[in-house]
């Protein structure tokens, strides 16, 4: 990584996540405190998924302001994805009755 913005998001990263769990609090609590209530539909379609929720948004300001950084709704909800907090395998797809 050559990005020094990146590289010092990092470092600010480490610190704000030594803060939260100083605070009591861990990432994973936080993070699966932005599941969607309720369920959603499956989409049908790659364009149907959203690229950001209200919910990415409210964590991303969250994390904001607990001191992280490079962490806007497209990127939380990214994450959301890949950590399987939301489930946006597309319907009929093997893979979203799995898990």
């Amino acid at each position: 990584m050559r990005h020094r913005g990146k590289i010092e998001a990092t470092i600010a990263n480490a610190r704000a996540l030594v803060v939260l769990h100083e605070a009591g609090r861990t990432l994973d609590e936080l993070l699966w405190s932005a599941l969607p209530a309720g369920r959603r539909r499956a989409p049908k379609r790659l364009a149907d998924i959203p690229s950001s929720t209200p919910e990415s948004t409210a964590l991303s300001k969250e994390l904001r302001r607990l001191g992280f950084r490079f962490v806007g709704p497209t990127t939380v909800y990214s994450a959301m994805q890949a950590l399987g907090v939301v489930n946006d395998h597309l319907a009929g797809c093997p893979a979203r009755t799995t898990g």
